[in-house]
């Protein structure tokens, strides 16, 4: 029984052999592997990729001295941060979108004289330009309240001049443009059309001196087809010698 085995055992094996060791003989060599060396980066490629920004960030530098703390995108001012300029001492606090300002914020400039900040455009922007709302203030003094397109005074606006004058009404490129009132500080006042920042189209204009009332037609801000009445004359303060006569038609 032993003798019988031992002896199946041994075919067993045998087979194995044959069967594995003739079929691994019929295989073709294995190609050879040759490892190939890795191509290091230029270093300045490599620190650019490590520097690469994203998210909250601590205040960075640029080479010129400017200073960005906020978030980033990509390697983008993107989110929410303030820019202060050095040349200038200008700064920006407010929304941002792949390195432009877009979104609502706040755009002041530092005075030399006095070495304080002054608020010149509070409101929204679109692609690094005033869009939407906001209010700028001019280095003249002059305030706008309004729409923005592009940067440019586009739409409803006001604006209060350092004379004392203020026109409310339609803007277009930066210009009266539409319908539109302007009150003079000295209290004459025009409500009408203009085109390209001047009085066209029809529109009244009220001389509070005269205390008279024009109504017609106005060519780049002349008045060229109209009628002139009596309006408040008692109470102006230099009315004409002698009242507009009425005109009355009669049939025949």
């Amino acid at each position: 029984m032993f003798f019988f085995s031992f002896f199946f055992l041994f075919l067993y094996k045998m087979s194995l052999f044959f069967t594995f060791g003739v079929k691994a003989s019929l295989l073709p060599p294995a190609m050879p592997y040759i490892k190939t060396p890795q191509k290091n980066e230029p270093l300045t490629r490599q620190l650019d990729v490590k520097s690469q920004k994203c998210g909250l960030r601590h205040t960075v530098y640029s080479p010129t001295g400017n200073e960005y703390t906020g978030e980033w995108q990509d390697n983008k001012k993107h989110g929410k941060g303030t820019q202060i300029w050095r040349t200038s001492g200008a700064i920006y606090n407010g929304e941002w979108k792949f390195g432009k300002y877009d979104g609502y914020g706040t755009y002041s400039e530092l005075l030399p004289e006095t070495n304080k900040y002054v608020r010149k455009y509070c409101g929204t922007w679109k692609n690094g330009k005033k869009h939407g709302e906001g209010t700028f203030s001019y280095s003249n003094s002059d305030v706008y309240e309004g729409e923005w397109s592009e940067g440019q005074r586009s739409g409803w606006g006001k604006i209060y001049y350092k004379n004392g004058d203020i026109y409310e009404g339609e803007w277009m490129r930066d210009k009266c443009h539409g319908q539109g009132i302007i009150q003079f500080a000295n209290g004459n006042w025009y409500e009408g059309a203009w085109q390209y920042g001047k009085r066209n189209g029809d529109g009244k204009f009220y001389y509070s001196d005269k205390g008279q009332l024009y109504k017609g037609l106005w060519v780049d801000g002349v008045a060229k087809c109209g009628t002139l009445t009596d309006c408040g004359r008692d109470n102006a303060p230099m009315p004409t010698k002698y009242p507009i006569p009425k005109v009355l038609w009669m049939q025949s």
